[in-house]
């Protein structure tokens, strides 16, 4: 399993296509970690004491593209899909409530949207629901995802070449 060199981040040209690129990276390389295993495998927290598994980075990185796109960017009143109020966690710890067509259909969709409110806009432009305290533009929102991804892709290394010793990519 490996991503094309097509699919490789930008390494030079405007600021906006840099950050979306390595984005859309960071999002290819989740999937393809995730590729190929049953609800079984992806629900098998493979890192002991961790309870983290595959299936829920999915769901978690779900609902933080949800989050910062639609809800903080765009000021849009989408209802979180694994927003739990008994467990903040809910995206991370819920194992059975989603079938993984489900969780997958979800995570490709709220990529798609995320690109989609990005389209045309500037990276100074500012988010129309900021944090609490804090306002935010695009540009920050970028770097934050790709952090937060980059982040998840290194747990999803382990938890992957722990289930079935599959390493790479």
């Amino acid at each position: 399993m490996c991503i094309p060199l097509e699919a490789a981040p930008f390494q030079s040209g405007p600021e906006q296509v840099q950050l979306s690129s390595w984005l859309d990276f960071y999002r290819d390389t989740l999937a393809l970690k995730c590729a190929g295993l049953s609800i079984e495998q992806l629900a098998l927290p493979s890192v002991p004491p961790s309870t983290l598994t595959l299936r829920g980075l999915l769901r978690h990185t779900t609902f933080v593209e949800q989050h910062w796109f639609q809800l903080t960017l765009a000021g849009l009143d989408a209802e979180p899909l694994y927003e739990k109020e008994n467990d903040p966690d809910g995206d991370v710890n819920d194992r059975a409530s989603a079938s993984l067509e489900d969780v997958e259909r979800h995570f490709r969709k709220s990529c798609e949207r995320s690109r989609e409110l990005c389209q045309g806009l500037d990276l100074d432009t500012m988010a129309r629901a900021p944090r609490p305290g804090r306002e935010v533009h695009l540009r920050w929102i970028y770097i934050h995802m790709v952090e937060e991804y980059a982040r998840h892709c290194g747990h999803a290394d382990l938890l992957r070449e722990c289930i079935d010793g599959v390493t790479g990519y």
